[in-house]
């Protein structure tokens, strides 16, 4: 299951998902107290990823984070960032600009606990250059802004610095969480969001995802 410290009390979302993607819900959604939303059940992520597109995946050109504005504000002096961190901590205090101050952080996908969140990273579960080279290329830069900041989907979560980067714009063919208990939940958070947005998934991503809900219980 994802980290679910909660937040305390409940934040308007500035970024609603994508309203021109046909596949993705247009509401706005506060930030639920039960931090990061749950992804699909097992079964349900079977199902989605039967219904994803598959397409060979190439580097299609002309990706830049900058392409992805993050991180925006989200309430206040808070931007997605110091949502996150707040959400998937545990006894996290901040300062008036909303910066954690201190805390505790344990990452999902390697274990790893820190006191300081300078180091931890917030992932993006379906890196931004992933989500470029299977179908984001052609959105608008709104769009790509509210992929970014998703708080609605299992697509945020904090992790140590060191297993974010090891991860970078890899997808399950070629890296997956250290943590083999926590595959089924990465798989089914990954499905999810590429279900959401329509994107599609290359034939050796389909098939480690596949493995990967073979470990679900």
């Amino acid at each position: 299951m994802l980290a679910t410290v909660g937040l305390v009390g409940s934040a308007p979302l500035s970024w609603a998902v994508p309203s021109t993607l046909s596949t993705a819900s247009s509401a706005v959604v506060p930030v639920s107290a039960m931090g990061i939303p749950e992804p699909p059940s097992p079964q349900e992520a079977r199902t989605q990823l039967v219904e994803l597109a598959v397409a060979a995946e190439g580097d299609v050109p002309g990706y830049n984070r900058a392409k992805f504005p993050h991180w925006a504000t989200q309430y206040g002096t808070c931007d997605t960032r110091e949502v996150v961190l707040q959400r998937d901590g545990g006894g996290v205090t901040q300062d008036s600009q909303c910066r954690a101050t201190s805390g505790r952080w344990v990452s999902p996908y390697d274990g790893v606990a820190a006191e300081t969140a300078a180091q931890f990273d917030i992932d993006h579960v379906v890196p931004l250059k992933e989500a470029w080279r299977s179908g984001a290329s052609a959105w608008s830069t709104e769009d790509r802004r509210a992929f970014a900041n998703d708080l609605t989907h299992s697509q945020l979560v904090a992790v140590s610095a060191r297993s974010n980067r090891s991860k970078a714009d890899k997808d399950p063919a070629n890296w997956q969480p250290p943590l083999a208990g926590y595959r089924c939940a990465y798989g089914r958070a990954w499905v999810s969001v590429k279900h959401v947005y329509g994107l599609t998934v290359d034939p050796a991503e389909r098939s480690a995802l596949d493995g990967m809900l073979a470990t679900c219980a």
